[in-house]
């Protein structure tokens, strides 16, 4: 074994996988710039991290289970002037997840609610958090399993280890009391604890409608707003305007 492949090995046994893989391609750089020692040290640490922050955005990207590729860059906000490009990316300090507050849409359909919590959650991603994307009805039908095999409680504390959850579109359905009970539960779990971005076609005083108990909404909608960022969206349909576009 030459030195050159033991030094590989030893980096592979250290879990230095990237300094490793690409060792012969940094010595190459480094002779050519006439890099120091340290110098030289410097940028296989630099590699190795910049590499492992790559694989864990990807494999957090993937975690995420967005439905769709929304990006804020794509968001045409001449279609949507109830809310302005520089309110979004005031949020992207992503300050409203360390304090643990949340951020709500709430809009007709296809005013650019779901674009808008994906692409936030895509940048919350790329910052290093962890954020999990459920639409409203696969959340409840995700909740109402876990109750009937006897692991709602495992459920809920597995949702509340990631930093944001997204859930979008609640209140196109009604809900059963089974159903209300769960979502209050995994509501009440994540309260001061975690950050969730909402989005919702109905303003908070229909929210009896599709709980069909404002004894259940009150509650719900106390720990949902509480400390948290509300976007009231209207305007034309996003949809149908960029559609009539192409």
């Amino acid at each position: 074994m030459s030195q050159l492949e033991q030094t590989v090995a030893r980096y592979r046994s250290l879990r230095l996988s990237a300094a490793a893989d690409e060792l012969i391609k940094l010595l190459a750089e480094a002779e050519a710039n006439e890099m120091s020692y340290l110098s030289f040290a410097d940028r296989l640490a630099e590699h190795e991290l910049v590499q492992r922050q790559d694989k864990r955005v990807s494999r957090n990207r993937k975690m995420a289970a967005f439905p769709a590729e929304k990006r804020l860059e794509g968001f045409d906000y001449r279609h949507q002037t109830t809310i302005t490009k520089r309110q979004v990316n005031a949020l992207l300090d992503f300050q409203f997840i360390d304090e643990r507050n949340n951020l709500v849409f709430i809009g007709p359909p296809g005013v650019g609610k779901t674009h808008l919590a994906i692409g936030i959650g895509y940048k919350a991603v790329e910052a290093g958090y962890r954020v999990l994307f459920r639409n409203a009805l696969d959340l409840v039908e995700e909740l109402e399993l876990a109750e009937m095999k006897g692991e709602l409680k495992k459920r809920v504390s597995a949702l509340a280890k990631y930093d944001l959850l997204i859930i979008d579109e609640l209140g196109y359905l009604p809900m059963t009391r089974q159903a209300r009970y769960n979502l209050f539960q995994l509501i009440n779990s994540l309260y001061e604890y975690r950050s969730i971005i909402l989005t919702t076609n109905k303003d908070f005083t229909s929210w009896g409608e599709f709980f069909h108990d404002d004894n259940v909404a009150v509650p719900i909608i106390d720990r949902v707003i509480h400390h948290s960022h509300i976007f009231m969206l209207g305007g034309e349909s996003y949809r149908l305007k960029q559609k009539s576009m192409s």
